[in-house]
C-alpha cells in the first residue's frame, strides 16, 4: 500500500479550495482535478490521522456508482485521465485517487435522501414524528424502514459548522420550486436504484447525499462523491435489526469511539481538535471502508 496522504500539495495545477476530504485544483477554466485524501471526518471535525487507503477506495468507490447510475442525469466526470493534466513529480499524489470533473456551480443545497430512520432523522421523529417536515407513521422504531424514501435537504454548513437540516419549503426558497421538485424527484430515483442494487449484494443503504450543480448551459449534473461511505449510512443486510442501530461499513466506528474518547480527562466536545486516533480505530476505519467496496463489486 502507498503511504497514506493527510494533505495533497500539488505543484503543476492552481488550488481552488480544500475540503473535509479532498482538494480541488483548476485545470483550465472549464475542468477540477478532484484530489481524495486519506483524512477522515466526524461531526464536521477533521481527524489528525489519515485512514491509509481511504482516498483511492472512496474515489473507485464513487467511479463504481458513477457508472451503475447512467441514464438518470448528467454526472460531472469528463471521462479524460487525471494524470494526463499534473507534472510527473505530481502524479503520486494524483494516481488512483482522483477525478477530472467538469466545472460546475454547486447548488447550496445537499439533497439527502433517507429511506431508513437513522441518525439525526430519529432524533427528529422521536421529538416530533417527522424529519424536516415529512410526516411519518406514528409506530417508528429506530432503523425501521420507511414506506416509501424520503427528500429530506439540508444546507451546506461552511468548514468546520454543522450542516442544517430543512425541509422542502425551505429548499424552494433557496433553489426554486421547478429546480427543486427536479432535485427531489432525481435524488430519490438514484437512492431507489442503488439501494436495489446494493441490497442484492447484502448492503443495506439507510441513508445517503447527493449533491448536484448547473453547467454553461444550466443543465442539472451530479457531483462531487456518490454513494461512499462518507456520505451514506451502510448496513450488512444479515445483521439488521428494527430497534438498534447496525453495525455499519462506514465511518460508524469512529463515531463510537468518539462518542468515549476523552481529552484532558473529559468527554470529547465534538469541536477541534479532535483526540489522537489510536491504531486500532485507524485499522478497523480501513477495513469497514473496503469490505463495504469488495461487497458491492463482487
Amino acid at each position: 500500500m502507498t503511504a497514506a496522504l493527510l494533505n495533497s500539495s500539488l505543484t503543476s495545477l492552481p488550488l481552488i479550495a480544500r475540503g473535509k476530504v479532498r482538494e480541488n485544483y483548476a485545470v483550465g477554466e472549464d475542468r477540477i482535478l478532484m484530489v481524495a485524501s486519506d483524512r477522515i471526518s466526524a461531526y464536521d471535525v477533521i481527524m489528525g490521522e489519515p485512514i491509509p487507503g481511504k482516498g483511492a477506495l472512496l474515489t473507485q468507490m464513487a467511479l463504481f456508482w458513477f457508472k451503475q447510475l447512467d441514464g438518470i442525469v448528467p454526472n460531472h466526470l469528463t471521462g479524460d485521465d487525471p494524470l494526463s493534466v499534473v507534472s510527473d513529480a505530481d502524479k503520486a499524489q494524483v494516481k488512483d485517487r482522483s477525478m477530472l470533473v467538469k466545472r460546475l456551480k454547486p447548488l447550496p443545497i445537499e439533497a439527502v435522501v433517507r429511506g431508513y430512520l437513522a441518525g439525526s432523522g430519529w432524533a427528529e421523529y422521536k421529538q416530533n414524528g417527522e424529519v424536516c417536515g415529512v410526516k411519518l407513521p406514528a409506530d417508528l422504531q429506530n432503523a425501521s424502514k420507511l414506506p416509501a424514501p424520503i427528500f429530506t435537504p439540508a444546507t451546506k454548513a461552511e468548514m468546520g459548522d454543522h450542516d442544517e437540516n430543512i425541509n422542502f419549503d425551505r429548499c424552494v426558497d433557496i433553489i426554486g420550486k421547478e429546480l427543486a421538485e427536479r432535485v427531489r424527484d432525481i435524488s430519490i430515483q438514484l437512492y431507489q436504484r442503488a439501494a436495489d442494487f446494493a441490497l442484492s449484494k447484502g448492503i443495506i443503504i439507510a441513508d445517503t447525499k447527493f449533491e448536484f450543480g448547473l453547467d454553461a448551459d444550466g443543465t442539472l449534473t451530479l457531483m462531487d462523491e456518490v454513494l461512499t461511505p462518507d456520505s451514506s449510512r451502510y448496513w450488512p443486510a444479515e445483521s439488521y435489526a428494527v430497534g438498534s442501530n447496525p453495525p455499519s461499513y462506514d465511518k460508524q466506528f469512529l463515531r463510537d469511539w468518539l462518542e468515549q474518547a476523552q481529552v484532558d480527562g473529559k468527554p470529547w466536545g465534538k469541536v477541534a481538535p479532535a483526540p489522537a486516533l489510536p491504531l486500532e480505530v485507524i485499522e478497523n476505519t480501513a477495513a469497514k471502508y473496503g469490505e463495504a467496496l469488495q461487497r458491492l463489486t463482487r
